[in-house]
């Protein structure tokens, strides 16, 4: 055989063994649809295949995660947000097309955008002034979201050119931008941490927000109000005789769980190796064996605490308390400086938001309480909403959790409470299914 004709059997023997193996089945399990990828590990891939499936809204109730040597296994059991299985054959092709290609990592483009990240302290009314400032600019926010936590604020706002419609590209405009967004986020007492960045191209959106409010270190913060009875409970315990940290995290379900956990953990340069996750009934329990990036387990008790404040921000950020309001109307400018001026008027503050737009219909989500962060006064909602018209904004409830509560009874004891050797167990079962030795795994 002749070498180039070895080397193209090298590389295709190197392309089959490096490229993840799909399989999605709507058999196996009655009330989910499982994933399977098997792939060659690196860092971060657990987090890029999490992604495919939260992109996507997907619940994921149940997963198991190994790693043997240099491949790397896991299992999604996964939902809609109705608590169905995955049936559309357009849906399952996107699944498995974008886990084939995870390996090879994703980028996100700003799509003819301009993307503004901003950090500072968050204040009431902050958001509004910021829309304005944007507006009075000439600026035109087609996409944004919008975090608070711990009395911080992190924003990533795409927007362009009201005139041209084209991204903002003179350094110039660029500069000015800056200087007015940054002396609204500094304003009285914020000087030193008040951070703007322009950018054409950010990475996951939410992803970035968590690199954000960890580089603003906000779990070091204390909470401007006293935190919830349901608080995420964070655990860490070293397992000597076999090099790991063992984290384990309670908290109350909902979507992105697992992704805004593993954000954090991968962003912390930590690899797991190993994890169970179950949910039963509203509750989640994960468990994660986890190595620094040097392959050594946790070493100190501030590096232990560190993880627990870490992780626990990473729950809360997602976690905003408030009414959720949708606002869905005819785009045009200055619409979310005068929405949010309305809301900061009547005494509303936005504690979370997320802005869309698609074609001319501007579609928005709003989590907003009252000055101080209580639940807002449903009278002064209704008031807001006649201002801004009832027709488009509306108050909306989360849908409530429903994964077959009854089937899942026997997975109440799993979790935080369990043993090492119980979440030993799961995995050996995983491995063994995998292999091919037993029937099933659940």
């Amino acid at each position: 055989m002749e070498w180039s004709a070895c080397l193209d059997e090298y590389e295709k023997l190197v392309i089959r063994m490096t490229t993840p193996r799909v399989v999605i089945d709507n058999a196996v399990c009655p009330k989910a649809t499982v994933v399977k990828v098997d792939s060659a590990r690196k860092h971060g891939i657990l987090l890029e295949a999490v992604q495919v499936l939260t992109d996507l809204n997907l619940s994921i109730k149940k997963a198991y995660i190994s790693s043997d040597g240099r491949w790397f296994m896991d299992v999604f059991h996964v939902t809609d947000l109705k608590g169905n299985k995955i049936t559309d054959k357009s849906v399952i092709n996107y699944i498995e097309q974008s886990l084939v290609t995870i390996h090879y990592g994703r980028t996100t483009g700003s799509n003819g955008l301009t993307a503004l990240e901003l950090t500072g302290t968050d204040r009431v009314g902050l958001l509004s002034e910021v829309f304005a400032v944007l507006a009075d600019l000439q600026c035109n926010v087609v996409d944004a979201k919008v975090w608070t936590h711990n009395g911080r604020i992190a924003s990533l706002l795409f927007v362009k050119d009201c005139n041209s419609g084209s991204p903002i590209e003179d350094t110039q405009q660029i500069d000015r931008i800056e200087a007015r967004l940054r002396n609204v986020l500094k304003g009285d007492n914020d000087i030193r941490s008040a951070k703007t960045m322009v950018s054409m191209a950010v990475t996951h959106t939410e992803r970035r927000l968590h690199q954000m409010m960890f580089a603003d270190r906000d779990y070091e913060r204390k909470p401007i109000l006293q935190p919830s009875g349901d608080s995420p409970v964070v655990t860490v315990q070293n397992w000597v005789e076999r090099d790991y940290s063992v984290v384990n995290v309670q908290c109350k379900d909902r979507t992105k769980l697992l992704f805004d956990v593993l954000c954090t953990l991968t962003d912390m340069e930590y690899t797991v190796f190993h994890a169970t996750i179950k949910t039963s009934g509203d509750r989640a329990y994960q468990e994660f064996y986890i190595r620094h990036s040097d392959g050594t387990p946790i070493s100190s008790e501030p590096e232990r605490q560190r993880v627990i404040q870490c992780l626990q921000a990473a729950v809360e950020r997602r976690a905003s308390e408030g009414v959720r309001l949708e606002l869905c109307t005819l785009d045009r400018q200055g619409l979310l400086a005068d929405v949010t001026r309305t809301f900061r008027e009547n005494g509303l503050n936005v504690t979370r938001a997320e802005v869309s737009t698609t074609r001319d219909m501007a579609l928005n989500v709003f989590y907003v309480t009252d000055a101080i962060g209580n639940a807002a006064d449903p009278k002064l909602i209704e008031s807001v909403r006649q201002k801004i018209g009832l027709s488009s904004l509306k108050v909306k409830e989360l849908p409530p959790l429903d994964y077959h509560q009854e089937a899942e009874k026997e997975d109440q004891t799993a979790g935080v409470a369990g043993t090492v050797l119980l979440s030993l167990g799961s995995l050996v079962k995983w491995n063994l299914y995998h292999l091919g030795l037993i029937r099933s795994y659940s």
